[in-house]
């Protein structure tokens, strides 16, 4: 007797999760968490020339996508698991939202974070009312140690993307998107782990499959890339997007992105930096770096996005105020706002004075003056001076640099 034949279907593993999970998701977390705006930004789009739609999930509660996730697997939990409490690892979106909707259901929480966790992130999950253990130096480390915590305490792990109800969660975020545009032709999302992009993906690919998902990673982990390669991921470093420094994809969401993403695109830090600098100024909107790893793709590959209506999920606000500052800084420097000069001169009374004049006189700020009489390359009857000044943009920069070369200050280069 013949077997039977086997078709593709009997064959094909099921998917993880459904569009009829992500339904449910919506109806259980309706009403507790924000149905976030969904913006055109005219100003982005000239810039990258694509029609840039942001979705603004940082403006969440707790800053952070990942309320959706969180509360939608707290919601699946028996009148049992939730009197024993909970446990989760992460460097902090998943940790705050974890700890407030836990919180807010009488339900105890208990957080592992790895040691360099932004410490905005760890104040706020505390102040969500959840037991905070700071261990190890990697997610990794954090993970294993909150796996023995869930054993040794029998508490439940919500785990902060390979979870059927924590990616249905984040799904809702597409059904959202659905709901408010009539049409669109890509999407572009963060990928860390994959539950966000993931649930975006179900949502998206199940009602309307000629939209593309495109992920984005930074460079130093460039997890999903690998995965996708069926190669190891070489991965570390300190990234600005530390919010998704993973360095392994879940294994639910990589079955479920291998079926439906478009393409990962890999983001150098400076188009982060850039991105994030760009929400604020532009959209006055903090994004942290991980959140900001849309629009740095659509910096970093402008020919792919090119007159496409595309759709952005900043995903995050949760930055450090200094990193924040640094990095609002930086892009001062890069678009020669703020630049160093050198000059070197007789040392003699009345030589700051004058070369502090001349950059006074045409519109220039000096914000810090360093002075050197020891310098080697300096002559011993010579004087180097350091100066930081602050400028409307690159060609005020060049005019002052000018002047000071007419007076007899010609700056050196200051490496």
């Amino acid at each position: 007797m013949s077997a039977k034949p086997v078709s593709v279907a009997e064959t094909a593993p099921s998917p993880p999760v459904t569009m009829a999970d992500i339904e449910a998701a919506a109806k259980a977390i309706a009403g507790k968490v924000e149905n976030t705006p969904l913006r055109y930004s005219r100003t982005l789009s000239e810039i990258t020339g694509a029609q840039v739609w942001i979705k603004f999930e940082n403006l969440q509660f707790t800053a952070s996508f990942k309320e959706r996730g969180a509360l939608n697997k707290l919601l699946s939990l028996s009148n049992s698991e939730k009197a024993a409490g909970v446990v989760a690892m992460s460097a902090g979106n998943h940790a705050q939202g974890v700890a407030y909707h836990a919180s807010r259901l009488g339900i105890p929480s208990t957080i592992v974070m790895p040691k360099g966790t932004p410490f905005v992130k760890v104040e706020h999950t505390r102040n969500f009312g959840a037991n905070v253990i700071i261990h190890g130096d990697t997610l990794a480390d954090a993970d294993a140690h909150a796996r023995g915590l869930e054993k040794s305490q029998g508490l439940t792990f919500v785990h902060p993307f390979d979870d059927p109800h924590v990616i249905a969660g984040q799904g809702t975020i597409g059904l959202e998107i659905m709901d408010e545009l009539a049409d669109f032709d890509a999407v572009v999302v963060s990928v860390g782990g994959g539950g966000l992009s993931a649930g975006i993906a179900t949502a998206i690919k199940s009602r309307r499959p000629a939209v593309a998902i495109y992920g984005v990673e930074p460079a130093l982990y460039p997890s999903l890339s690998a995965e996708l390669r069926g190669e190891e991921a070489k991965v570390g470093g300190a990234t600005i997007a530390e919010g998704i420094a993973v360095k392994k994809v879940g294994r639910l969401t990589a079955q479920i992105l291998r079926q439906l993403m478009e393409k990962v695109i890999v983001v150098e830090e400076d188009a982060l930096e850039r991105a994030v600098t760009l929400f604020v100024t532009v959209e006055k909107t903090v994004a942290e770096g991980a959140g900001a790893a849309g629009l740095a793709a659509l910096l970093a590959e402008p020919e792919l996005f090119r007159n496409r209506k595309v759709v952005v999920i900043l995903s995050g606000g949760n930055i450090d105020t200094r990193l924040l500052a640094s990095v609002l800084t930086r892009s001062l420097v890069r678009e020669k706002r703020i630049t160093s000069i050198r000059i070197i001169g007789n040392d003699q009374p009345g030589l700051l004075a004058s070369v502090s004049t001349v950059i006074g006189d045409n519109g220039g700020n000096i914000i810090e003056v360093n002075h050197n009489r020891l310098a080697l390359d300096v002559p011993a009857k010579g004087a180097e001076f350091d100066i930081t000044i602050e400028t409307r943009d690159a060609r005020h920069t060049q005019e002052i640099i000018d002047a000071l070369t007419s007076a007899g200050f010609p700056p050196r280069p200051h490496t």
